[in-house]
């Protein structure tokens, strides 16, 4: 008897072994499967659960086509070897940027050229990227209507530029690390009221 029970506890350890073997094989043969796409119309999901929904080429995705991400972000647009490049939307899901939305030009997956940010807040930006940054000539417009016009680097106004507040008054000058640096402040009448050096203002 005990004999049987060690040939039966080997027997269904060994079918066990084979059945993870047999389930391992099937998904090695959808991923096969999947791998065969090459040209045309065609979807993708990789095991970590994003999907691809578009044009290939050489397999490759290029062309137009839609990325989702398991976390509720969404890109439809340009495709080319394998990255977002071109024209594309990117709304974002769950996370650190829930509920903002980027349409514009893209490179190698990073926002690159034109575009315009739109935060969940009802802050826009409407200006250059470079590297998946703020980078270049741009507009920011606050939820309630206040505006910087200027130059930004690295997601910061930095350089000549020139913010409206909503009473009217507004600085005109240059700015460093997003602070006013050297300039002037003007009140809504155009009557000067501060003046800034190195970042210290020197009242008028």
């Amino acid at each position: 008897m005990k004999h049987l029970l060690i040939i039966l506890s080997k027997l269904f350890t060994w079918m066990g072994f084979r059945k993870v073997q047999k389930d391992f094989e099937m998904i090695d043969k959808l991923s096969e499967g999947q791998n065969k796409i090459e040209n045309g119309q065609g979807t993708y999901t990789y095991p970590n659960g994003e999907k691809y929904v578009g044009e290939w080429k050489d397999g490759e995705q290029n062309g137009q086509g839609t990325y989702t991400y398991p976390n509720g972000d969404k890109y439809v647009g340009e495709f080319k070897d394998d990255k977002q490049n071109g024209q594309g939307t990117k709304t974002f899901g769950k996370g650190k940027w829930e509920g903002d939305k980027y349409v514009g030009e893209w490179k190698d997956d990073e926002q690159n050229g034109q575009g315009t940010y739109t935060w969940s807040d009802g802050g826009k930006y409407v200006g250059e990227f470079k590297g998946g940054e703020i980078n270049g000539q741009g507009t920011y417009t606050w939820s309630n209507g206040e505006k910087y016009v200027g130059e930004y680097m690295d997601d910061k106004e930095h350089g000549q530029g020139t913010i409206t507040w909503s009473d009217g008054s507004k600085y005109v000058g240059e700015l460093k690390d997003g602070k006013r640096w050297k300039g002037t402040e003007y009140d809504k009448d155009g009557n000067i009221t501060y003046k800034y050096v190195n970042g210290e203002w020197i009242e008028q």
